[in-house]
């Protein structure tokens, strides 16, 4: 049973899966969006960090690490 948690980083290292330094960060930042969009008291904050370039930047950097983990699987 897996565990009931949240953290990318840590759910990384159960499932033994190695990662960079720059991945464990952008995997970091994810899971702040997370924190950020889900809890009222952060939202507002998050909502004017993330205009258009912001929001281009992280996405691109996400479709990436989706491919590279995408391809452990094969």
């Amino acid at each position: 049973m897996p565990p009931k948690i949240h953290n990318l980083v840590r759910l990384a290292e159960l499932s033994k899966i190695e990662l960079s330094d720059e991945q464990k960060f952008l995997i970091d930042k994810i899971n702040d969006f997370n924190i950020q969009t889900r809890y009222p008291d952060y939202k507002q904050e998050f909502y004017k960090l993330c205009d258009a370039e912001y929001a281009r930047e992280h996405l691109s950097k996400i479709k990436e690490f989706y491919t590279w983990f995408s391809s452990l699987q094969k």
